[in-house]
């Protein structure tokens, strides 16, 4: 479908592309990886034609049609989202008008035996049947799905465009890709801007669609989930496999190795050869062997190994003074926008050392929650920090809040005090920031430079509370993983807002999920929250199933839908059962981590380093709050259950 042969891009006598060649057949599904600056947005230019190369072409076939979102673009204004939305379907709008505009001729003339009236016929079967293969019997009812699907509802529908923010407006303008169904989708980072469930449902449109998709993301579940082919571009030259990220970066090390022996096995081999022929160059018995080794040595096949980028990220965060059990408590918070509430009287607890993601879909109130903690906004009931709490906050546009006009040295010199002062260089240098890069105009960076930049800002100052707000958003897939060690190593507090799996999966251990104005705890790992919520969707799908089933069977019986005094007094039993069970169970929980806590005091002395019963006991103890966890989600499903039952 794409044809790309000896494309070379470059820069002031830098080569960003160099002589690279491949082809996008249908069905391909290819994701475009490397580090930020590494050229991948830029070959995704050249594919949709906005950008020329410096030699080299890029061949796209007459008939092939090309979607493209990039990250930055032009949005829309002056309609509704549904308006805006329908303009993906011009041509199909543009055939009903002609439609209504013959059909209206066709019923004021009564010339039916002429030959212009035939003429007309023939053009309204030819171009219905051309409205039905373009979709035009579907497609409202197919904006309606895609909106949803991107995490629309009906009421957003007929709201202006401009009363929604930036993030909700590229929806719009993926939306609007999407609809077009083009033969080839060039989409740079799409889920930058998407809540987890959009994420999930843009997964399974692209998983079968039955055009080539070119994707550029740093997110590996989504990459893993949607591609089958990986094409990374390094130092200029793009490396080819047909798998999926996590399969590529096996296959990448393998070949490596593999590369590494024969290339230690040749050059031993080539040594050998040239010891030979200093030995007995000057040996007349031996001179036809040294010319036939020499002969050897001239036509031989050089292994070449592959290049490797070893630029990379180095991140540690400042060891996190001690704070106070309680980071942050909130208690019957209610946040309101003018009439719009955000936030309906919730409460939750942040304490030391605990690993907390917000999540849910945008717009559900997790940015403001987390303002609110931060003291940035008003609102109604509690929310407080604890005894010596010192935080760093990341926002979701801390990047964009940088001052363009001065340099990257600059910005981190404005901020820098006592010794840190001495060492701006160093500090840049680890992040990347090296040589000339270091007088850039902060202007000309990269998003992922931005943020990068924006991080330094971060790490200045010891704190014990990080608030980080989409901070993955244009990292590339190396700086996430290293970004994400550094904080898995940080000694303090953490909450992060992010739509990222695979950069919470093993960093948090609680996530709280906010849906319509409340937020709801859910022990455990990103997975653990989200394999759960598949399975209430299940257990609420079969409910409504047995709801109605219920009805259906006493309407006909002529009974009422009521539970009678005794099924009733067995369910509030039953709930409060199951409310005792969680309660003990969470107390049991609530000691055994205490008894945890000592015995990591207790090993952590040298003197009891080699105490077996100390590791045995320890080691009992996990396994015990392991088991006490699984016992407690089994107990919450069944309340749920019950009080289900309750409210049939």
């Amino acid at each position: 479908m794409i044809s790309v042969d000896q494309l070379t891009v470059s820069f002031g006598g830098f080569d960003l592309l160099k002589d690279i060649s491949f082809i996008v057949n249908p069905k391909d599904r290819i994701g475009l990886v490397g580090k930020n600056g590494a050229g991948k947005s830029t070959l995704l230019k050249m594919f949709a034609q906005e950008q020329s190369p410096s030699s080299g072409i890029v061949v796209i076939p007459r008939d092939c049609t090309i979607g493209y979102l990039p990250q930055v673009m032009k949005l829309g204004s002056g309609k509704t989202v549904f308006e805006e939305t329908l303009s993906a379907f011009d041509d199909i709008l543009k055939l009903e008008k002609e439609l209504e505009r013959i059909n209206g001729e066709l019923a004021q003339r009564e010339d039916y035996d002429s030959e212009e009236y035939l003429m007309l016929i023939n053009k309204v079967t030819e171009l219905n049947d051309q409205f039905q293969v373009k979709g035009g019997a579907n497609f409202h009812a197919d904006i309606e799905k895609t909106l949803q699907g991107l995490g629309f509802v009906r009421s957003d529908f007929e709201r202006q465009t401009t009363e929604f923010s930036g993030g909700w407006r590229m929806r719009i303008e993926l939306a609007k890709l999407l609809l077009r169904r083009p033969s080839v989708f060039l989409l740079d980072e799409p889920t930058n801007h998407l809540d987890i469930e959009s994420i999930q449902w843009l997964e399974n449109f692209l998983k079968e669609y039955s055009g080539a998709v070119v994707l550029v993301s740093h997110d590996k579940a989504f990459l893993d989930a949607v591609t089958n082919r990986t094409v990374e571009i390094s130092l200029g030259r793009i490396y080819d496999y047909k798998a999926n990220y996590s399969k590529y970066v096996e296959l990448r090390a393998e070949r490596r190795e593999q590369q590494l022996a024969a290339y230690r096995n040749q050059q031993k081999q080539i040594q050998e050869t040239e010891d030979f022929i200093e030995r007995f160059r000057y040996k007349a018995t031996k001179a036809v062997q040294v010319q036939s080794r020499i002969k050897q040595l001239e036509k031989l096949e050089r292994i070449e190994v592959d290049e490797e980028d070893y630029a990379r990220l180095n991140m540690k965060f400042p060891p996190a003074p001690r704070s106070g059990t309680v980071v942050a408590e909130v208690k019957e918070l209610t946040k309101a926008y003018d009439d719009l509430v955000v936030l309906d009287e919730i409460s939750l607890n942040i304490e030391r050392g605990n690993r907390v993601a917000f999540v849910g879909k945008n717009g559900e109130g997790k940015t403001t929650l987390a303002k609110v903690i931060l003291g940035q906004l008003e609102y109604s009931g509690i929310a407080k920090l604890g005894h010596n709490v010192k935080i760093g906050y990341f926002a979701q546009n801390q990047a964009d809040l940088l001052d363009e006009n001065i340099t990257v040295f600059d910005t981190i010199d404005q901020i820098a005090v006592g010794d840190i002062r001495t060492k701006i260089r160093d500090i840049l240098g680890a992040f990347m920031f090296s040589g000339e890069a270091v007088e850039k105009k902060v202007k000309v960076l990269s998003g992922g430079e931005r943020t990068r930049l924006a991080m330094i800002r971060l790490l200045l100052e010891p704190v014990n509370f990080l608030v980080l707000d989409e901070p993955t958003n244009h990292l590339d897939i190396r700086s996430k993983e290293i970004l994400k060690e550094a904080l898995r190593d940080f000694g303090g507090t953490l909450l992060v807002v992010s739509h990222d799996r695979e950069f919470l999966d093993g960093l948090v251990d609680t996530v709280y999920e906010f849906t319509n104005k409340k937020v709801k705890q859910h022990l455990g790992g990103i997975y653990d929250f989200l394999r759960r919520k598949n399975l209430e969707s299940l257990k609420e799908l079969e409910r409504n199933k047995n709801i109605k089933q219920e009805v259906k069977v006493e309407e006909e019986s002529t009974s009422t839908n009521k539970l009678s005094y005794e099924e009733k007094k067995e369910i509030n039993r039953n709930i409060s059962k199951a409310e005792r069970a969680i309660a003990n169970c969470e107390e049991k929980i609530s000691e055994l981590e205490g008894e945890t806590e000592k015995l990591d005091e207790l090993l952590s002395k040298p003197e009891n380093i080699e105490d077996h019963s100390l590791f045995s006991r320890y080691e009992e103890v996990k396994k015990e709050i392991e088991e006490q966890m699984e016992l407690w989600e089994q107990l919450q499903e069944e309340l749920e259950e019950c009080i289900a039952k309750k409210s049939w």
